[in-house]
């Protein structure tokens, strides 16, 4: 069974920075790819940012040049960069990873953004 820890999260004030890490149990040489996703409340969950094997990023509109995705193969672990955070950041944060064999999510971590 493969296991994703998240961690990074936390209570931050309105600009200040987080990084948040998933660390998989298993190699992440082979996937199809990963992503970060958030779910604030009363809302849908959204995938918030994805990279592809081949290093290729993808970011929702609403945190384009302020949050960077990505991995460290060498450590089994994927980063979501988040700066000059926003109130509306606020959300329980997800990782998901496609691996060719299946794909798992992590237990989620809370970011908090106060104004």
């Amino acid at each position: 069974q493969v296991q994703l820890v998240e961690s990074g999260g936390g209570l931050v004030q309105a600009g200040g920075s987080l990084r948040l890490s998933c660390a998989a149990s298993e190699s992440m040489l082979t996937i199809y790819d990963m992503g970060w996703y958030r779910r604030a409340p009363g809302k849908q969950r959204e995938l918030v940012a994805s990279i592809t094997p081949g290093g290729v990023t993808n970011y929702v509109d609403s945190v384009k040049g302020r949050f960077t995705i990505f991995r460290d193969n060498a450590k089994n672990t994927a980063y979501l960069q988040m700066n000059s955070l926003k109130p509306e950041d606020t959300a329980v944060y997800y990782c998901k990873i496609n691996f060719v064999f299946g794909a798992y999510w992590g237990q989620g971590t809370q970011v908090t953004v106060s104004s």
